[in-house]
């Protein structure tokens, strides 16, 4: 079966490899504009699923495939923390997630689409991290920022970038902080990998 990533993310397509060697990947460019109303668990998992069912409908009549969305968000305190919009923005995100108790939740939405001999499957989860960074400096900040891995990361930073030293713990999976729970992902491949081989 075809396995298809829905994503322009290099952190994604390198843990994808760590699961299956071979895979296609199909940019999707779904507009992520949040909807009014939903949790942000609810906004994860629905980013996740629009992203795989664009690639679904676009790879209609190519068969046998599974597609996986993933999408990730930073939050603390109900507040959703996207990809800064200018250094100046991804500096006031990371003072703001090291206010107070410097926790902040990583949320990751999964949404994989199986087709197998025209049967339609859908399976849609979350997996939540809590992150718990360190105090830092104006300099070190200011430092950070200066590296220009900020600006494509939700909330500002990268846990797999030089920002790792200044992560004091998390509490969950290391891969759904990066942005694709690569346990979750396994477990589903692995239960359609098995129902393939029945078949």
């Amino acid at each position: 079966m075809k396995i298809i990533l829905a994503s322009a993310s290099p952190r994604r397509k390198e843990l994808l490899k760590l699961i299956v060697p071979e895979f296609e990947i199909i940019v999707s460019n779904i507009d992520e504009t949040l909807q009014q109303n939903l949790t942000v668990q609810e906004q994860a998992k629905r980013l996740a699923y629009i992203k795989a069912k664009d690639i679904y409908e676009k790879t209609k009549g190519q068969g046998d495939r599974l597609i996986i969305g993933s999408d990730t968000i930073v939050a603390k305190n109900g507040k959703i923390y996207g990809k800064p919009k200018s250094e100046q923005h991804a500096k006031e995100m990371i003072k703001e997630l090291l206010q107070g108790d410097r926790i902040h939740s990583v949320i990751t939405g999964l949404s994989i689409i199986v087709e197998k001999e025209g049967q339609y499957k859908e399976y849609k989860t979350y997996d939540e991290v809590k992150v718990f960074l360190k105090e830092m400096t104006e300099q070190e900040i200011e430092k950070w920022i200066n590296t220009g891995n900020a600006m494509d990361k939700a909330g500002a930073y990268g846990i797999q970038t030089e920002f790792s030293v200044h992560v004091e713990k998390i509490e969950g999976n290391y891969t759904t902080v990066v942005g694709l729970p690569t346990h979750k992902v396994y477990d589903i491949i692995k239960k359609e990998k098995a129902l393939e081989q029945q078949t």
